[in-house]
């Protein structure tokens, strides 16, 4: 979802950055970029080590609420994101929101994409491990009621490429903000403007063959 389908991670960025200043401490850009695609209670207790003096799970509540805010201004669509869903919506291909975010927060952003084509959503208050463990996409499969082997994921962070190749899925990284080079995956594109579902088909055709 971040990054990848809306480009929140900008957003992220600054609710990071405005807790952690909020009980005097310092966080940079940097610092956000390094947590891109991180499970929240990971980036929560980062923010407890730069002196948030809250709970895990109340660091959470409030950087989701702040981003949050910042999508009810404006959702960044990603370029090319919502167009490609709606191609395999149109195909009558059963889709999955995989996200690290919580659930409330995700199924915000999954009933503002028009049509609410996506069927399911795995989050990350749905799992015990998150990514880069392929734990978020074996559950996303099986609620689609699909063979993991049989899916394409779409990820922009080393950890989430990690994920989802680990589980199984043909991987397509979409170059956002950090970089993936070296990172598992079956292909990187710089952009999903002008992609078309019979580019992915083929790509899937390429590496799992026609069964």
């Amino acid at each position: 979802m971040d990054g990848t389908i809306v480009d929140s991670e900008e957003y992220w960025i600054v609710a990071e950055l405005e807790l952690v200043t909020l009980f005097g401490g310092t966080w940079t850009h940097e610092d956000g970029l390094a947590l891109v695609g991180n499970g929240l209670p990971q980036t929560a207790a980062k923010l407890q080590e730069h002196g948030v003096d809250l709970s895990i799970d109340e660091i959470i509540q409030a950087l989701t609420n702040r981003v949050l805010e910042q999508i009810e201004v404006a959702v960044p669509w990603r370029p090319g994101a919502v167009e490609l869903i709606h191609q395999f919506q149109t195909l009558g291909i059963p889709q999955a929101l995989v996200t690290m975010s919580i659930e409330r927060m995700a199924r915000t952003v999954a009933s503002v994409i028009p049509g609410t084509p996506l069927t399911e959503v795995v989050a990350g208050d749905n799992v015990l491990k998150t990514k880069p463990d392929p734990e978020a996409y074996v559950l996303a499969a099986e609620r689609l009621n699909v063979d993991i082997r049989k899916c394409v994921a779409f990820e922009d962070s080393p950890s989430g490429c990690r994920s989802a190749h680990g589980a199984g899925a043909v991987t397509v990284g979409v170059r956002n903000l950090v970089s993936l080079e070296g990172i598992p995956s079956d292909v990187v594109l710089d952009t999903l403007v002008g992609v078309s579902a019979p580019q992915i088909f083929e790509l899937f055709v390429a590496k799992r063959g026609t069964n």
